[in-house]
């Protein structure tokens, strides 16, 4: 894996104060709703959608929060670099390091829905290239890597 020389994974209260100092330096206020919906979407252990941190924050809140509010505040952290979105789920996932750009590589378990998350600048730089040297001019690459993860494949496996 290869990262640049200010890269640091935070979590919990950590990753809450570097997606805030992010989003503020992106020129974005971190509010209250903001800071619930990032929190709960750190609480989960896989990708979640909308819908399931809309509810997460509704039961913690003892009110309805609209999803569609809820996609309003992911669109703004996925660009302010604070979560990433798995394309083929239509779900989310908290960036345990805001204050690093790079475009990562996920790996989805087809399974249990599991989702590993990859720094390998090699491969995305390449991506990057070949998209470059087909006269398209790359945005952001969404590399996704469907299948099963480590315990499913050993499941499977003993259960054959």
């Amino acid at each position: 894996m290869s990262h640049g020389p200010n890269h640091r994974l935070h979590e919990g209260a950590a990753l809450a104060t570097a997606a805030q100092r992010a989003l503020e330096r992106a020129g974005e206020q971190w509010t209250p709703m903001r800071a619930r919906v990032f929190g709960a979407l750190d609480q989960f252990a896989r990708p979640a959608s909308a819908y399931d941190i809309a509810d997460a924050v509704s039961k913690a809140e003892g009110r309805r929060v609209a999803a569609n509010s809820v996609y309003r505040i992911l669109d703004l952290f996925v660009g302010a670099n604070l979560a990433h979105r798995i394309e083929s789920a239509n779900a989310y996932v908290t960036n345990a390091h805001p204050d690093c750009r790079h475009d990562c590589i996920f790996l989805v378990c087809d399974v249990c829905g599991q989702t590993t998350h990859l720094d390998d600048d090699r491969i995305t730089d390449t991506v990057r290239q070949a998209a470059t040297d087909a006269g398209f001019e790359p945005v952001r690459p969404v590399i996704e890597v469907r299948g099963r993860c480590a315990a499913c494949a050993a499941v499977a496996v003993t259960a054959a």
